[in-house]
């Protein structure tokens, strides 16, 4: 028998560069940009306008994503930055390119 590993992200995103920052986890990152740049959300993202991906990380257990978002949510704003910016020194959107092929 099979088991199914499944794969959580833990993903920043922003409005432009050195902007609002926001950190979240979702099992369906694709999915969850959809909502993001098409305002589907009620709540913080919604109200400031985050729609481009600058960084994500890939997980296979919900577990680990969820704690490393508590802790980096902790972090001081610089270090946020020089994570990005370490992969993304542009700030590109990262889902720019997309095709979003929602179920």
């Amino acid at each position: 028998m099979y088991k199914t590993i499944h794969q959580y992200y833990l993903y920043i995103i922003t409005n432009k560069t050195n902007g609002t920052i926001y950190i979240g986890v979702t099992n369906n990152l694709e999915r969850r940009m959809f909502e993001h740049k098409n305002k589907l959300i009620e709540g913080f993202t919604k109200q400031y306008g985050l729609y481009k991906l600058v960084y994500f990380e890939t997980y296979q257990y919900v577990n680990d994503a969820i704690k490393i978002e508590k802790n980096m949510k902790k972090w001081k704003r610089q270090w946020k930055i020089d994570l990005i910016e370490k992969d993304n020194p542009n700030w590109k959107d990262l889902s720019k390119d997309w095709t979003f092929l929602i179920e």
